[in-house]
């Protein structure tokens, strides 16, 4: 099967972006442990899309990795304009009810504010 990134001779770029549980200061949490617990969370996601790339994208010759903590939906748009980045693709998760509600759609957020087309895929459904 040939990939948007073989058949253009494009850049991956795969980003992943940790929720900043500092948006969520009005639930009583010290801040000490919150910068803790995102510090440790954003180490193992590093650690994490390290691995990712070794074990799963080693065939792509250009590949860009990024991790970082911040608003999901903010953060990508920030780095597709960063990086001039001619398509988003992401999946949806479906969130529902509160979790929705907590954190919004973060594809909706990216396809209302994205530098570049996006595409969307349901993982549940490839």
């Amino acid at each position: 099967m040939t990939t948007f990134v073989e058949k253009f001779d494009a850049t991956l770029h795969v980003i992943f972006v940790a929720q900043d549980l500092g948006d969520f200061t009005a639930f009583h949490v010290p801040h000490g442990n919150i910068k803790q617990f995102q510090g440790e969370v954003l180490q193992s996601a590093q650690q994490k899309m390290a691995g990712v790339a070794r074990e799963m994208l080693q065939g792509f010759a250009k590949l860009k990795t990024h991790v970082c903590l911040g608003s999901p939906a903010d953060k990508i748009v920030e780095y597709a304009r960063s990086e001039a980045i001619d398509l988003i693709i992401m999946g949806t998760h479906g969130r529902k009810g509160l979790e929705r509600t907590i954190f919004g759609s973060v594809c909706d957020k990216v396809v209302r504010n994205a530098p570049c087309p996006v595409l969307t895929a349901n993982p549940a459904t490839l």
